[in-house]
């Protein structure tokens, strides 16, 4: 599930409600460098995987999530190769990469307290990058060839935009879209993984094959939630009586 609040609380009961990955989320919403470090320290004792989404494919940003410890990253709007690439880049070392070396100062490294870290950080890094428009949807087969992509995750949203049907992430070239993707990067022999809206599309994909599927958000659960107990409470919820008509 998503954790979007960008509260450390809320990410710390998300991380024990039994999920296998929860997705902290700094493209579309509150989250800077402190607030993704608090999350992750306080989601470290559950057994779950924290996936963090930069708010942008971005050298320098990405040396920064990679030195508060993020080692799986997933990179939004990937629509070539190239761009591709310079993700992989960005998570890697030179002579792989161009991250720079701040590991004596990192929480990534514990502050040098991790031997060979410079030599060894990339075997703890995991890069998904997002196809998320038409363009990438076309390009999916080089994306996915790409050294250093370990997998693709399907934004159904942007993807609908992009194909000029946005918010209808249902429509039937969305979803042969959406399946193309899973298809070439189950044939690459990379994780995928998908947001689902609906139930059904979520098994509709984890049938496809997808790995791993974004099922739901805190803030969406609890602005639903919310708006479901103030209905049942609110004006109109009253008998003639005054009692709760529920009741």
């Amino acid at each position: 599930m998503w954790v979007c609040s960008g509260s450390p609380l809320i990410a710390e009961i998300c991380a024990g409600a039994g999920f296998d990955w929860i997705f902290i989320d700094a493209e579309h919403s509150p989250n800077g460098l402190e607030s993704i470090l608090a999350q992750l320290q306080a989601v470290r004792g559950y057994p779950v995987i924290p996936v963090v989404r930069p708010p942008v494919n971005d050298t320098v940003v990405i040396k920064q999530y990679l030195d508060l410890g993020v080692q799986s990253l997933i990179v939004p709007m990937v629509n070539n190769a190239d761009d591709a690439r310079a993700a992989v880049a960005a998570c890697h070392y030179p002579p792989m990469g161009v991250r720079g070396v701040g590991s004596a100062l990192a929480r990534s490294a514990r502050w040098n307290r991790i031997p060979d870290y410079l030599t060894r950080a990339s075997e703890t890094v995991t890069l998904m990058v997002q196809i998320e428009s038409a363009q990438a949807v076309s390009n999916v087969d080089e994306i996915v060839a790409t050294e250093g992509v370990d997998g693709i995750f399907i934004g159904p949203s942007d993807l609908a935009a992009s194909m000029g049907v946005i918010g209808q992430q249902e429509h039937p070239e969305v979803i042969n879209a959406v399946e193309t993707a899973i298809a070439a990067g189950l044939k690459a022999g990379k994780y995928v993984g998908v947001n689902a809206f609906t139930e059904a599309s979520a098994k509709r994909y984890i049938a496809s094959g997808a790995h791993y599927v974004g099922v739901g958000a805190d803030v969406a659960m609890l602005a639903r939630g919310s708006e479901a107990l103030a209905a049942k409470f609110g004006a109109g919820s009253q008998s003639a009586d005054g009692t709760p008509a529920s009741y």
